[in-house]
């Protein structure tokens, strides 16, 4: 494991019943950063992030979290070690209000106290949320329920999330919102993100590592500013 990492990766291979989908992939995650992990659809981006946070078993490679193996590890453990996953379509329990819905993201902590400074914390971030706090999850707007899905994992107080395509299907303003977001959250509390994202210049524009997929590898690894700038290396895996 490289010494000041949070996540590493080495050699990681998943996919779906015998057909891999994921071919040995390497990668690293330094504590208080965020990663863009970008590239055309159907480059293993999301098979990633589900393999990474237990939805998937890899079928080889290891996978270690601040120096911990978690191969073999229970999904709801890796929760309890500090990981959260937000999955693509936000995965807001419909029929539950706001409050509802943040409340799951706390229930196994065993401090109540500071399970409920963290609600209230998550209220500060998101005030529309603090708004409709008693709505159901099934009468909130596509940006309201991408914050929702951000504050539920958030009160679980992770070292690590995992954020697959906050940005889709909302409004570019709203996007926006979302991307200043995670970069005060990395500035104001050191939160760690592996964040794929389909929105290429948003996801570079904030993270400050950028990682490259095509056909379930990983071709690049750089800072996000060289690849933002990089036009052979766009035109060639990002189009545009």
């Amino acid at each position: 494991m490289t010494a000041d990492a949070l996540l590493t990766v080495r050699g990681l291979v998943a996919g779906y019943g015998a057909a891999p989908v994921l071919h040995a992939v390497d990668l690293t995650v330094a504590p208080g950063t965020i990663v863009a992990v970008v590239g055309a659809n159907g480059a293993g981006k999301t098979t990633l992030l589900r393999t990474l946070s237990g939805m998937l078993r890899p079928s080889d490679g290891q996978v270690t979290l601040a120096g911990e193996d978690l191969r073999g590890v229970a999904v709801e453990q890796l929760v309890r070690r500090g990981m959260a996953h937000v999955p693509e379509g936000r995965g807001v329990v419909a029929e539950l209000t706001v409050d509802e819905n943040l409340r799951l993201g706390g229930l196994w902590r065993r401090d109540r106290a500071d399970a409920t400074r963290a609600l209230d914390e998550v209220y500060q971030l998101f005030p529309p949320l603090a708004n409709r706090r008693r709505h159901l999850g099934h009468q909130l707007s596509g940006g309201e329920r991408q914050m929702l899905a951000l504050g539920r994992a958030l009160v679980g107080r992770p070292r690590l999330l995992l954020l697959d395509e906050p940005s889709l299907g909302l409004a570019p303003r709203v996007v926006a919102q979302i991307m200043a977001l995670l970069r005060r959250l990395r500035d104001d509390t050191g939160l760690t993100v592996l964040l794929v994202e389909q929105n290429v210049r948003s996801a570079l524009r904030i993270a400050d590592q950028g990682v490259v997929m095509a056909l379930g590898r990983v071709v690049t690894t750089a800072p996000a500013a060289r690849l933002r700038d990089d036009a052979e290396l766009r035109h060639a895996y990002l189009g545009f």
